[in-house]
This record gives C-alpha cells, sequence and structure tokens, in this order.
C-alpha cells in the first residue's frame, strides 16, 4: 500500500444500472477503521482513439459523520418529488416513459417511422 493511499479496506460494492447511466456504491474503511462511501455515476461518452469505450465519471465521497443526515436529506427530496408527482403537475417517476433503447437503437427506430430520435429519456441533474 502506498504511503498515500488511506484506504484499507473494501468492505461492500453494488452498482445499479439506470438507463443510460451505472451508479456504483462503494463503502471502504481506512486504515484506522473508519467506514466511508464513494457514490459514482458513470455514463459511457464515446469511444477513444484505441476504439474502446468512454465513460464519464462523477464521484462523492459521504464520510461517516455525514451519513444520518445525508439519508434525511435524500429521504426528503424523495418524499417531495412523490408528492409533487401525485399532484399530477409533474410526470410519474417511470411510467410513461420509454424503455431505454441503445442509440444506435433509436437512430434505427427513428429513421424507419421518420422521426429525429428523441431525448426524453435523457436525465440531467443540473435540471433537477
Amino acid at each position: 500500500m502506498s504511503e498515500g493511499n488511506f484506504y484499507r479496506d473494501d468492505v461492500f460494492s453494488c452498482s445499479v444500472r439506470a438507463g443510460k447511466r451505472t451508479y456504483f456504491f462503494d463503502v471502504k474503511s481506512t486504515r484506522g477503521n473508519d467506514l466511508f462511501m464513494t457514490i459514482t455515476e458513470s455514463k459511457r461518452s464515446g469511444v477513444d482513439n484505441n476504439g474502446n469505450f468512454s465513460f464519464e465519471k462523477h464521484k462523492i465521497f459521504l464520510y461517516k459523520e455525514d451519513f444520518e443526515k445525508f439519508m434525511g436529506g435524500l429521504q426528503e427530496s424523495f418524499d417531495h418529488i412523490k408528492q409533487l408527482q401525485e399532484s399530477g403537475n409533474y410526470r410519474p417517476a417511470e411510467s410513461d416513459r420509454r424503455p431505454y433503447q441503445r442509440e444506435e437503437e433509436e437512430g434505427a427506430e427513428a429513421s424507419q417511422t421518420h422521426e429525429a430520435p428523441s431525448s426524453a429519456t435523457d436525465v440531467n441533474f443540473d435540471d433537477l
């Protein structure tokens, strides 16, 4: 282990695929046995010069002293979103969205129906 690396162990990991994005939840421990979590959003952003897929990643570090406050804020936000959706003024979560299709499939489908590909399934967190 290098001197600059304070991680001791990966304790738990899970991933959630959500449309064009994948979210990774990684629980780690420090050398002092403190727990923290990293939440990573990963989205394929294209192909690099070598023909490999490239990914755009955003990472949040969540430390143990913030776990409860983070969960409280997240739950409060989800509860408020649910109330807003139930008011009828906002779209429900997934009920009226088209299933995710890869861009190549979307383009082929659009050319068959003479419509432009829709970006309605893209969610930009800056818009929330």
